[in-house]
């Protein structure tokens, strides 16, 4: 169990709270106790002087539990003035617990009248009250901690489904949802996580749908581009038609494999592929510059995965690198590893965290970037890594440039 959880947390609070009180309470009463008893003390003792200056009363008489003043505690005799008793409570020199009363006697002062009544008894009981709230006390904590703990553990068991249904919708499940019954504050935020959940998942379905449209629409007239741009007598003016036609087909392309990735539901074909075998046809088709690499004392490094998709994800990196990056361009092939460096400004800081993240913003551009370009390649490449099962590491090596490592599953 983590001791750090809501659930212990709210058992330890309700445990301090309930010790409080129980000290609070246990204080209170054993000073109103041990009020009682001093007044019941001074009490007695003021009605036994009262019994020992009785004889006084009488002519001739002298009364009983006479002593003089320096026998009395110097506390006691402090207090004594004449026709006046003091009552006083406090110990003996056998530090045993008295309750004095003392009136002065005879017009020289040195004597007075002064009885003594134990409060020896009063003060064990106090202490056998006290030793009794301390049990009574405990043995309510040992009751209330379970039930703190089992009546915290409801609240928490509902975050905690909370907390898997968000963990849901980050790892990409926007179906996700949580139980949000009741009318607490826990309700309300059940609420709103449903409620954040259906509006992403309304907002990304309405950005593939438009993703998928647009790419669907651009195809009939990028196709009647293509045929009158091969059409356009040979020249200058037709070479950049021609190349702007070609950025475009690859941007239509990227657009509906973009669509495809978003509503696949296919499992990869997986298969051996030698993987120095596959960068090089991905380098013939891109027709990259780049030097290949391959881990000595490994042969010809082999992986399960599927060719296709992995080739799609090298060929992407490499356009990247040579679009965005700078020469040398190097691929170092090992077991289930492929690592593509390029030596141009590198990822921009944002843009790298949000990579390794697994988030690629489409359509990005700008020149605070390493170039220019619509930012679909890599939401690409992270859409076949993720259907693999492939990990991507984006860095900035120290002494410059940008690099990919792509890790195979076993």
């Amino acid at each position: 169990m983590n001791p750090a959880s809501l659930r212990w947390k709210i058992a330890a609070l309700v445990t301090l709270a309930s010790t409080v009180v129980a000290a609070v309470v246990g204080l209170l009463v054993h000073r109103a106790t041990w009020q009682r008893a001093l007044d019941i003390g001074a009490a007695r003792a003021r009605t036994a002087l009262d019994s020992s200056l009785a004889p006084a009363e009488r002519p001739g008489g002298t009364p009983d539990d006479v002593v003089t003043v320096e026998e009395l505690p110097d506390a006691l005799a402090a207090q004594l003035r004449p026709g006046r008793p003091v009552i006083w409570y406090g110990l003996d020199h056998r530090d045993e617990p008295w309750m004095w009363a003392a009136q002065p006697y005879g017009s020289d002062g040195s004597q007075a009248v002064s009885v003594q009544i134990s409060m020896g008894s009063e003060l064990l009981d106090l202490y056998a009250l006290d030793r009794d709230m301390v049990k009574a006390a405990l043995l309510a904590l040992s009751g209330v901690v379970p039930l703190s703990v089992l009546a915290a553990e409801l609240p928490n068991r509902r975050l905690r489904r909370m907390a898997r249904t968000a963990r849901e919708i980050a790892d990409g499940n926007l179906a996700a949802r949580t139980d949000a019954g009741g009318r607490d504050e826990i309700a309300e935020i059940g609420a709103g996580l449903n409620s954040m959940a259906a509006s992403l998942q309304r907002r990304l379905l309405a950005e593939q749908r438009f993703t998928a449209d647009v790419a669907h629409d651009l195809r009939t007239p990028l196709m009647g581009l293509l045929t009158a741009g091969q059409l356009l007598p040979d020249g200058q003016a037709t070479d950049m038609v021609r190349d702007r036609i070609g950025v475009l087909r690859g941007l239509v392309d990227d657009l509906l494999e973009i669509s495809r990735l978003d509503a696949t539901d296919e499992q990869p074909d997986r298969r051996p592929v030698p993987l120095a075998d596959l960068v090089r046809e991905s380098l013939h088709r891109v027709d990259v510059p780049a030097e290949l690499h391959v881990v000595p004392d490994q042969g010809d490094p082999t992986a399960v995965t599927d060719a296709r998709r992995l080739e799609r994800i090298v060929a992407n990196l490499l356009l990247n690198a040579r679009t965005h990056g700078a020469g040398p361009v190097t691929i170092t092939v090992g077991s289930r590893r492929i690592v593509i460096r390029d030596h141009g400004p590198g990822f921009p800081p944002d843009l790298l965290a949000n990579l390794n993240e697994g988030q690629a913003q489409r359509f990005r551009t700008g020149r605070t970037e390493r170039g220019r370009g619509h930012g679909l390649g890599l939401t690409i490449v992270l859409g076949h890594a993720r259907i693999i099962g492939a990990t991507l590491q984006f860095a900035n090596p120290v002494n410059g440039g940008a690099s990919v490592t792509i890790t195979l599953p076993d």
